[in-house]
């Protein structure tokens, strides 16, 4: 009789360390998906920090073209336009991204476009129709002088869209002035 009691002890030993194995082993594996789901996370950082350092590359390329630009009231229609263009609701140009110039920044893909931001062309009231920015100026403090308008300058805003690696993409805008 006491055999048989020893038996039976020895299949709930087998048992429970069944479990606790069923157990160890569904930690490992959680614990081996909370890694994998880091490592991801890092890269995908990774990529999207890449990205933005890439934009940096087509704001400067944009920003020498429009310096480079002689005639502000003709449209460029593939990378520049001299009015303000229907955006989406983030605030991105509609326009066709396929035409827009493209700069190779490793393995992304950047592309750029500039508009100056007026609602007319031609501009014949600057401070009506366009976006300026207005250097104040140190003036004569001598009673019964006429305080004279600071000059301006117009704005162009720059949209950049980098395309890279796993599909990641990111937008960048900046506005740059001009005069």
């Amino acid at each position: 009789m006491k055999r048989m009691h020893a038996v039976r002890q020895r299949g709930v030993t087998i048992l429970v360390v069944l479990v606790l194995m069923m157990v160890m082993i569904m930690g490992g594996l959680a614990l081996a998906r909370m890694t994998e789901i880091g490592t991801l996370a890092s890269g995908n950082s990774n990529y999207r920090e890449a990205s933005l350092q890439a934009s940096e590359v087509g704001v400067n390329t944009a920003y020498a073209a429009v310096r480079a630009l002689a005639n502000e009231e003709a449209d460029f229609g593939t990378w520049y336009w001299a009015t303000m263009q229907a955006a989406d609701a983030a605030g991105v140009p509609t326009i066709d991204w396929s035409a827009a110039p493209e700069v190779a920044v490793g393995s992304y893909s950047v592309r750029y476009v500039v508009e100056r931001m007026c609602n007319t062309a031609p501009v014949t009231a600057t401070l009506r129709q366009c976006l300026v920015k207005q250097v104040p100026q140190t003036a004569s403090a001598r009673v019964g002088n006429e305080a004279l308008d600071p000059p301006n300058s117009r704005q162009f805003r720059i949209t950049v869209r980098v395309a890279g690696p796993k599909d990641t993409e990111t937008w960048v805008q900046s506005l740059v002035t001009k005069g």
